[in-house]
């Protein structure tokens, strides 16, 4: 009984002490505006740790894992073009061999959608990839949800 409570109580700070040491290089935000009665922009924000970086939508295969929106398919809304980006860094990393795209600090992410029904929440998941200059994170996988009033 007494070893059987020792291994309990190990397994038990073996898992707390290995969820301390996770890292959590992004933090997302979600935001909507109305632009007319029947338009909208929903606005997906990632807030990047100093000294990481979040790559691009617009990664070559053969490179670290790009940025990926996936919308819900819904009766209140359809999306009206591609998810825009702003200007990324491009710079050649030897862990890839190749050039690749990413943000510093901050990205904001914008998907325009027409609005069909109401009220409207623009659900999704997005994946996404991180590294800094020692190592990378395992791609994440964050759902959303972004009600449109």
């Amino acid at each position: 009984m007494k070893k059987t409570f020792l291994i309990l109580a190990f397994l038990g700070l073996s898992a707390a002490s290995l969820k301390a040491q996770m890292i959590t290089a992004v933090k997302w935000s979600y935001a909507s505006k109305k632009i007319s009665k029947t338009e909208a922009i929903v606005f997906l924000r990632a807030s990047i740790n100093p000294g990481w970086h979040l790559y691009s939508q617009n990664i070559m295969d053969g490179g670290p894992v790009k940025t990926t929106f996936t919308f819900t398919p819904s009766k209140a809304y359809t999306l009206i073009g591609k998810t825009i980006e702003p200007q990324p860094i491009t710079k050649y990393e030897k862990t890839f061999m190749m050039n690749v795209s990413y943000f510093e600090n901050s990205v904001t992410f914008q998907q325009k959608v027409k609005l069909t029904g109401t009220p409207a929440a623009i659900k999704g998941k997005l994946e996404y990839m991180t590294c800094d200059d020692k190592q990378c994170l395992p791609p994440e996988e964050v759902e959303f949800n972004i009600p449109v009033k």
